[in-house]
Protein backbone atom coordinates (compact mmCIF):
# COMPACT_ATOMS: atom_id res chain seq x y z
CA UNK A 1 0.00 0.00 0.00
CA UNK A 2 1.08 3.90 -0.77
CA UNK A 3 2.34 5.09 2.41
CA UNK A 4 0.66 8.75 3.75
CA UNK A 5 3.84 10.99 5.12
CA UNK A 6 2.98 14.16 6.93
CA UNK A 7 6.14 16.89 6.79
CA UNK A 8 5.81 19.69 8.83
CA UNK A 9 8.00 22.68 9.90
CA UNK A 10 7.25 22.93 13.65
CA UNK A 11 8.95 25.05 16.70
CA UNK A 12 10.27 23.55 19.58
CA UNK A 13 6.94 24.03 21.87
CA UNK A 14 5.41 22.13 18.81
CA UNK A 15 3.53 24.96 16.41
CA UNK A 16 3.04 24.09 13.04
CA UNK A 17 1.60 27.18 11.60
CA UNK A 18 4.68 28.68 10.54
CA UNK A 19 5.50 32.64 10.95
CA UNK A 20 8.26 33.34 8.49
CA UNK A 21 10.25 35.60 11.29
CA UNK A 22 11.27 32.29 12.77
CA UNK A 23 10.91 29.79 10.01
CA UNK A 24 13.49 31.24 7.07
CA UNK A 25 16.46 32.11 9.60
CA UNK A 26 16.68 28.28 9.72
CA UNK A 27 16.15 27.07 6.36
CA UNK A 28 19.27 25.77 4.59
CA UNK A 29 21.05 23.44 2.63
CA UNK A 30 20.53 20.60 4.45
CA UNK A 31 16.68 21.93 5.37
CA UNK A 32 16.62 22.22 1.79
CA UNK A 33 17.87 18.52 1.40
CA UNK A 34 15.35 17.33 3.55
CA UNK A 35 12.46 18.61 1.76
CA UNK A 36 13.72 17.61 -1.44
CA UNK A 37 14.02 14.15 0.41
CA UNK A 38 10.43 14.26 1.91
CA UNK A 39 8.88 14.87 -1.86
CA UNK A 40 10.81 12.13 -3.49
CA UNK A 41 9.21 9.71 -1.64
CA UNK A 42 5.12 10.61 -3.45
CA UNK A 43 3.66 10.80 -6.57
CA UNK A 44 0.43 12.65 -4.82
CA UNK A 45 0.12 15.48 -2.96
CA UNK A 46 -2.77 15.84 -0.40
CA UNK A 47 -2.96 19.57 0.79
CA UNK A 48 -5.68 21.57 2.63
CA UNK A 49 -7.43 24.41 1.22
CA UNK A 50 -5.46 27.29 2.59
CA UNK A 51 -1.89 25.24 2.11
CA UNK A 52 -3.24 24.99 -1.87
CA UNK A 53 -3.97 28.42 -1.84
CA UNK A 54 -0.33 29.60 -0.17
CA UNK A 55 1.28 27.10 -2.96
CA UNK A 56 -0.96 27.53 -5.78
CA UNK A 57 -0.08 31.78 -5.30
CA UNK A 58 4.03 31.53 -5.28
CA UNK A 59 5.24 28.26 -6.93
CA UNK A 60 3.49 28.86 -10.89
CA UNK A 61 5.04 32.19 -10.56
CA UNK A 62 8.28 30.63 -9.33
CA UNK A 63 8.10 28.13 -11.85
CA UNK A 64 7.43 30.72 -14.81
CA UNK A 65 10.16 33.07 -13.76
CA UNK A 66 13.20 30.39 -14.10
CA UNK A 67 14.92 31.03 -11.00
CA UNK A 68 16.92 29.07 -8.99
CA UNK A 69 13.89 26.85 -7.40
CA UNK A 70 12.20 27.05 -10.73
CA UNK A 71 12.86 22.99 -10.86
CA UNK A 72 11.09 22.56 -7.63
CA UNK A 73 8.38 24.05 -8.80
CA UNK A 74 7.97 22.29 -12.05
CA UNK A 75 8.40 19.23 -9.83
CA UNK A 76 5.00 20.92 -7.52
CA UNK A 77 3.22 21.85 -10.55
CA UNK A 78 3.45 18.36 -12.34
CA UNK A 79 2.69 16.12 -9.57
CA UNK A 80 -1.26 15.47 -8.85
CA UNK A 81 -2.49 17.54 -5.94
CA UNK A 82 -5.45 16.77 -4.18
CA UNK A 83 -6.82 19.58 -2.25
CA UNK A 84 -9.52 18.84 0.65
CA UNK A 85 -12.10 21.02 0.46
CA UNK A 86 -15.75 21.21 0.24
CA UNK A 87 -16.18 23.53 -2.45
CA UNK A 88 -15.93 23.25 -6.01
CA UNK A 89 -13.23 25.56 -6.64
CA UNK A 90 -11.70 26.57 -10.15
CA UNK A 91 -8.27 25.45 -9.94
CA UNK A 92 -5.67 27.24 -11.83
CA UNK A 93 -2.77 24.98 -11.29
CA UNK A 94 -2.40 22.00 -13.61
CA UNK A 95 -3.15 18.83 -12.29
CA UNK A 96 -4.90 19.76 -9.63
CA UNK A 97 -8.68 18.16 -8.30
CA UNK A 98 -10.88 18.03 -5.44
CA UNK A 99 -11.05 15.49 -3.22
CA UNK A 100 -14.03 12.93 -3.65
CA UNK A 101 -15.90 12.22 -0.96
CA UNK A 102 -15.23 12.06 2.84
CA UNK A 103 -11.48 12.31 3.84
CA UNK A 104 -10.41 9.56 5.51
CA UNK A 105 -12.46 7.04 2.80
CA UNK A 106 -10.58 8.70 0.20
CA UNK A 107 -7.09 8.38 1.61
CA UNK A 108 -7.83 4.32 2.25
CA UNK A 109 -8.89 4.64 -1.27
CA UNK A 110 -6.30 6.21 -2.49
CA UNK A 111 -3.17 3.93 -0.31
CA UNK A 112 -4.97 1.12 -1.40
CA UNK A 113 -4.50 2.45 -5.38
CA UNK A 114 -1.51 0.21 -6.66
CA UNK A 115 -0.97 2.72 -9.57
CA UNK A 116 0.37 5.26 -6.36
CA UNK A 117 3.83 5.22 -4.86
CA UNK A 118 3.09 7.64 -2.45
CA UNK A 119 1.32 10.14 -0.59
CA UNK A 120 2.47 13.20 1.17
CA UNK A 121 0.49 15.79 3.08
CA UNK A 122 2.88 19.02 3.39
CA UNK A 123 1.76 21.79 6.00
CA UNK A 124 -2.16 20.98 6.35
CA UNK A 125 -2.67 20.58 9.82
CA UNK A 126 -5.95 19.75 9.92
CA UNK A 127 -5.72 17.24 7.27
CA UNK A 128 -3.66 16.00 9.58
CA UNK A 129 -4.93 15.65 12.76
CA UNK A 130 -7.70 14.03 10.98
CA UNK A 131 -5.89 11.57 9.43
CA UNK A 132 -3.97 10.90 12.84
CA UNK A 133 -6.76 10.09 14.62
CA UNK A 134 -8.12 7.86 11.91
CA UNK A 135 -4.56 6.08 11.96
CA UNK A 136 -3.54 7.07 8.61
CA UNK A 137 -0.43 8.59 9.21
CA UNK A 138 2.59 6.11 8.10
CA UNK A 139 5.35 8.21 8.71
CA UNK A 140 5.58 11.79 10.37
CA UNK A 141 8.48 14.19 9.57
CA UNK A 142 9.47 16.91 11.43
CA UNK A 143 11.74 19.63 11.05
CA UNK A 144 12.09 21.16 14.56
CA UNK A 145 13.28 24.20 14.84
CA UNK A 146 15.56 25.52 17.87
CA UNK A 147 12.37 28.84 18.52
CA UNK A 148 9.91 28.48 21.56
CA UNK A 149 7.58 29.95 18.80
CA UNK A 150 4.63 30.87 22.47
CA UNK A 151 1.15 31.40 19.99
CA UNK A 152 0.35 29.83 16.44
CA UNK A 153 -1.96 26.46 16.01
CA UNK A 154 0.28 23.33 17.45
CA UNK A 155 0.40 19.77 15.62
CA UNK A 156 -1.22 17.14 17.91
CA UNK A 157 -4.65 18.58 19.10
CA UNK A 158 -6.07 17.94 22.64
CA UNK A 159 -8.05 14.05 22.92
CA UNK A 160 -8.56 10.94 25.02
CA UNK A 161 -6.11 9.10 23.25
CA UNK A 162 -2.20 9.19 23.46
CA UNK A 163 -0.51 9.11 19.92
CA UNK A 164 2.30 6.80 20.44
CA UNK A 165 5.62 7.16 18.18
CA UNK A 166 8.71 5.34 17.33
CA UNK A 167 11.44 7.36 16.02
CA UNK A 168 13.32 5.53 12.65
CA UNK A 169 15.68 8.39 12.43
CA UNK A 170 17.04 11.78 13.73
CA UNK A 171 19.55 14.32 11.98
CA UNK A 172 20.86 17.77 13.95
CA UNK A 173 21.54 20.05 11.68
CA UNK A 174 24.42 22.91 12.00
CA UNK A 175 21.55 25.49 12.29
CA UNK A 176 20.28 23.65 15.24
CA UNK A 177 17.42 22.07 13.89
CA UNK A 178 16.49 18.64 14.52
CA UNK A 179 15.18 16.39 11.65
CA UNK A 180 12.98 13.47 13.11
CA UNK A 181 10.76 11.06 11.35
CA UNK A 182 8.35 8.70 13.47
CA UNK A 183 6.21 6.12 12.97
CA UNK A 184 3.34 5.07 14.80
CA UNK A 185 3.91 3.03 18.04
CA UNK A 186 2.57 0.38 20.41
CA UNK A 187 1.64 2.20 23.96
CA UNK A 188 4.71 0.96 26.22
CA UNK A 189 3.13 -1.59 29.38
CA UNK A 190 2.19 0.59 32.44
CA UNK A 191 4.16 1.27 34.62
CA UNK A 192 3.39 2.94 38.13
CA UNK A 193 5.24 5.47 40.18
CA UNK A 194 6.46 2.29 42.60
CA UNK A 195 8.41 0.48 39.81
CA UNK A 196 9.66 3.77 38.91
CA UNK A 197 10.64 4.61 42.49
CA UNK A 198 11.93 0.50 42.81
CA UNK A 199 14.01 1.28 40.06
CA UNK A 200 16.19 3.97 41.32
CA UNK A 201 14.54 6.32 38.91
CA UNK A 202 12.78 8.47 41.33
CA UNK A 203 14.33 10.15 44.42
CA UNK A 204 12.66 7.87 47.37
CA UNK A 205 12.66 11.32 49.26
CA UNK A 206 13.58 11.49 53.28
Amino acid sequence: MAKVVSTLFISADGVAEIDPAWHFVYFDENMGRAVTEDYETADVLLIGRETYGSFAGAWPEREAAGGEDASFAKQLGDIRKIVVTRQSPEFTWRNSEAITGELTEAVTALKADPAIKGILVPGSISVVQQLLAAGLVDELRLLVHPVAARKGRKLFDEGDRAYHLTVTATEVFPTGVIRVIYVPGEAPAAVGYDEVRDAGDVPKGD
